[in-house]
């Protein structure tokens, strides 16, 4: 059977609590779909032995929930310098290893960032980085979601990847697999000139896994509780369902308790803008 949209609207806890904790809450409000990072405190790589992961995954499984990893941006998959180009490959292949023990359907990736200067070479090192990952993905079968990023000013030395359309589609066009989908985040895509229908428009929705969702003030990058921005949360999902998306949404703003209740929100905007929500 189908699921509800509320149903499909995930959390992503982040860090927010430790991953035990963010099952059972999920599992007592009804939430289907969390993401987890598992770089430092209060869910710390290296305290994810044996136990503790099989415990999360029999908790997700006794729940019925989907769980997501979600590594950090902040770690340059672009690296290009010694001993950190073999590390940001490391990094990733861990949480592959680590996804395959807790279970976990997905995990968010991202391409890294460069400075201006060196923008083409940053490039190139971060499309052939995910090109190796993704070879990882198959031969562990994992699942990795590459999320559309945050524009910066124009001016500013450092920029995310991809962070525009036009990038967005040419890390997909270089790397294909089945275990590369993308993961698109809306409230980076608002304040685009082109803006989140131009997103829909131009990416093949065939490889949208994820839908990340927070609301934006359309001038730069904050993830705002929904209604308290610009977006329109009820054209977005009949604009992002009628493309024939059928995968999870996933709440990122705010505290867990804002995410739950923006959830409600935005069911109620979608079912005003005419869009099949039970």
């Amino acid at each position: 059977m189908a699921l509800s949209l509320r149903d499909r609207i995930g959390v992503d806890l982040g860090r927010r609590v430790p991953a035990e904790e963010g099952v059972a809450w999920a599992a007592a409000n009804g939430v289907r779909y969390i993401d987890i990072q598992t770089d430092i405190a209060p869910n710390a790589f290296e305290s994810f032995d044996d136990a503790r992961c099989r415990a999360i995954r029999e908790a997700c499984e006794a729940a019925d929930i989907q769980l997501g990893l979600h590594t950090l941006s902040g770690v340059n998959v672009a690296e290009i310098s010694p001993f950190l180009r073999d590390a940001a490959d490391d990094y990733l292949k861990a949480y592959m290893d680590l996804s395959k023990k807790l279970g976990a359907a997905w995990i968010v990736v991202h391409g890294g960032y460069h400075f201006t200067a060196c923008r083409e070479i940053r490039k190139a090192a971060s499309v052939e980085r995910l090109k190796r990952a993704v070879d990882y993905a198959e031969k562990v079968d994992a699942l990795l979601v590459l999320e559309n990023l945050n524009g910066e000013p124009e001016r500013a030395e450092v920029h995310y990847m991809p962070d525009n359309l036009e990038d967005t589609r040419y890390y997909f066009n270089e790397i294909r697999s089945p275990h590369l989908k993308w993961a698109f985040t809306i409230n980076h895509a608002h304040y685009d000139p082109i803006g989140i229908e131009g997103f829909v428009k131009g990416m093949d929705m065939s490889l949208c896994e994820e839908v990340r969702v927070a609301d934006n003030n359309g001038e730069y990058e904050i993830h705002m509780i929904p209604g308290t921005g610009t977006v329109d949360f009820g054209a977005m999902f009949a604009m992002i369902e009628g493309a024939g998306f059928t995968g999870h949404y996933m709440n990122g703003f705010g505290t867990v308790d804002d995410m739950l209740e923006g959830r409600e929100y935005m069911i109620e905007r979608a079912r005003e803008a005419g869009v099949a929500v039970d």
